[in-house]
């Protein structure tokens, strides 16, 4: 960043504001332009809901889905269906399925997915969580990682896992593209590839 066109406060926000995912040194000197430039209560409303959500939200003892409550109220509904449970990278792919209001059971938030190159294993993940989960009540484990070489390489791991275990392990039908993330799936695509699930020998 040239230290000549900023000042000193604009460059602490702009270089702040750099460092959240997707952001570059142009996208984020046009959200510290608004800051700045937007009515004078507006900054303290901002970081107090920033600063409200990282003291409230915590991740869920059961699922592992962030929330403000423990258990989330997903887990706490018991108009779900809990013997089934649909396996996601992120929270943010609770969000996406759920978008598709054609889902009924419950979720585990995987944290990630594995991919060594980057020091990611099994013990980095809640997997072995996941594997606690699996009491006789639960008929079927849904895989919904992503369809990119990690999301997959997640997905063979997790159905070695629960092979010996006797659940029924499904993988999420192949209506989204290669490669694709969750999050921006359109719902339609999103159902057609729940409903086309497949079952993982």
């Amino acid at each position: 960043m040239d230290s000549t066109v900023y000042s000193e406060s604009m460059q602490k926000l702009i270089g702040e504001l750099s460092r959240l995912p997707g952001i570059g040194s142009k996208s984020a000197a046009r959200l510290a332009y608004f800051i700045v430039n937007c009515d004078d209560d507006y900054p303290a409303r901002l970081s107090e809901a920033i600063t409200g959500a990282k003291m409230n939200l915590r991740h869920c003892s059961v699922c592992h889905n962030i929330t403000d409550q423990d258990p989330c109220p997903i887990c706490s509904d018991m108009g779900r269906d809990h013997s089934t449970i649909c396996v996601v990278e992120q929270a943010k792919d609770v969000i996406a399925i759920e978008r598709t209001r054609g889902y009924r059971g419950v979720y585990h938030v995987l944290g990630g997915a594995l991919s060594p190159m980057d020091g990611v294993g099994p013990e980095e993940l809640k997997i072995t969580e996941l594997v606690k989960r699996i009491t006789p009540e639960v008929r079927e484990v849904i895989l919904a990682t992503s369809l990119g070489v990690e999301g997959e390489t997640t997905a063979m791991y997790l159905a070695r896992m629960l092979s010996p275990l006797g659940v029924r392990t499904t993988r999420i039908a192949r209506g989204l593209p290669s490669g694709a993330d969750l999050e921006y799936t359109d719902e339609a695509t999103l159902a057609n590839a729940l409903d086309g699930r497949r079952e993982i020998i």
